[in-house]
């Protein structure tokens, strides 16, 4: 009988290695930049020198300021999808969805922790949220995330997303709320995961009260 357990992954070779610890030098510095003297002030120059590489290479590995400056926030969404994929699936939606962000706060440190210290993503999100110009593209963004959304919630339920609208209003209700967390969060002086976990389990609760028919 033969053995046909999948060969473990090689590791990256050293030319891999030496591209990517360029990749996140560069990421780091440009959100270091960013948070000192604002995103609209900070030039690519400025990006490049800190690293001591040249405009080409940044360029080599990000398109733009933008591109770098949601560089982390792809693997915070990846890794929140990644958690409601692996939500038990006899949770309802609101229930898998709640599970999986908290959890996802739970272990973010370790799920960044390779590419940029977790208070640094942190302290990034609060620039996001008070940048008129990255903010905009934040809810863009956020649009194309409950689609994505949407569309695992209907895999989870057996149902057809385009025949039955209930994962998309679920998920709109849902990252409604998640952005008026991330606004009173941005607002607040501790730019902690711990705070915005507590913030989001908070809001959270109060979908049930604030959809109530009296208020009084």
């Amino acid at each position: 009988m033969t053995d046909e357990r999948p060969a473990p992954a090689a590791a990256p070779g050293l030319r891999e290695r030496k591209k990517r610890r360029t990749r996140d030098a560069l990421l780091r510095a440009a959100l270091l930049h960013f948070i000192a003297q604002g995103y609209e002030h900070t030039t690519v120059d400025e990006i490049t020198d800190a690293v001591d590489v040249s405009q080409r290479t940044f360029f080599r590995y990000f398109a733009n300021k933008e591109e770098v400056a949601f560089a982390v926030q792809d693997l915070v969404e990846s890794h929140y999808v990644a958690a409601l994929r692996a939500r038990p699936p006899a949770e309802g939606p609101f229930e898998a969805l709640r599970g999986a962000v908290l959890g996802a706060w739970d272990t973010l440190d370790e799920a960044l922790s390779d590419v940029v210290p977790v208070d640094l993503y942190m302290r990034t999100y609060q620039l996001i949220e008070s940048t008129p110009a990255l903010l905009a593209v934040h809810l863009r963004r956020s649009t194309e995330l409950e689609e994505r959304i949407a569309r695992l919630i209907a895999e989870r339920e057996g149902l057809d997303v385009d025949a039955d609208p209930r994962p998309r209003v679920a998920v709109a209700a849902f990252s409604g709320v998640m952005r008026v967390t991330g606004r009173l969060w941005a607002q607040d002086e501790d730019a902690s995961v711990a705070s915005i976990r507590r913030m989001t389990e908070a809001c959270l609760d109060q979908i049930g009260p604030a959809l109530a028919a009296d208020w009084r």
